[in-house]
């Protein structure tokens, strides 16, 4: 008897997505391990000049809501003054953001070395390490606070059905130039279409994106 070809399809698909989550994930693997390795001579340069300007913690650690809603301890160059969360609520006036983030173009909070960090994305690069423990991944939605998550009625709980990463379409589309709305329906597009493929195409795009510094601040 004839094995129908819908029987075939499913297990097929199955075995398409296990393929491409171990691709994704030996991707992630090898490019943090490299990145992390590679960089380490400017990583502690960058650490030595954010203590010597700015007497503080080099790391800023804060929590974010990753992949079924469960929250983890994601790391960034501090690019602020130490008080910055503090001071946070008095520049609320000045938000030019939309939605529930907070974003100031000349943002008084950032240090010196914290401008030329944001406007080179190295203070991401400690989100390496975020990606090798599997918190994150290298394309992905960008993770976010669980206050902002909690403050937009709105908000499509769809989007925490994968691993928060590095970059997606919205890093590679105007960054911090786009509203929220257009960030969440950038952001469920990767989640409705995603692939291998797509992953590879994102991180081909990001690297004139971030050596540009569109969007970024």
């Amino acid at each position: 008897m004839p094995v129908s070809v819908e029987l075939l399809s499913v297990p097929t698909r199955a075995k398409r997505s296990s393929v491409s989550r171990g691709a994704k994930r030996a991707l992630d693997i090898l490019v943090a391990s490299l990145a992390l390795l590679l960089l380490l001579p400017l990583l502690s340069l960058i650490a030595l000049l954010i203590y010597a300007t700015d007497r503080g913690p080099i790391i800023y650690r804060q929590k974010r809501v990753g992949k079924n809603g469960e929250q983890f301890t994601f790391y960034k160059f501090r690019s602020m003054v130490t008080n910055a969360d503090a001071l946070k609520a008095r520049l609320a006036v000045q938000n030019e953001a939309s939605g529930p983030i907070f974003k100031m173009k000349n943002d008084p909070r950032v240090t010196r070395i914290g401008r030329l960090l944001r406007r080179s994305s190295l203070d991401e690069t400690p989100q390496f390490w975020n990606v090798l423990k599997g918190d994150m991944t290298l394309v992905g939605p960008r993770p976010h606070l669980k206050s902002e998550i909690d403050s937009y009625p709105d908000y499509p709980m769809e989007r925490l059905s994968v691993t928060p990463g590095l970059i997606c379409f919205r890093e590679v589309e105007g960054r911090s130039g786009l509203t929220f709305e257009r960030w969440l329906e950038l952001d469920m597009k990767y989640v409705k279409h995603h692939s291998f493929r797509t992953d590879l195409m994102i991180l081909l795009r990001a690297i004139p994106a971030i050596l540009l510094g569109r969007g970024a601040y």
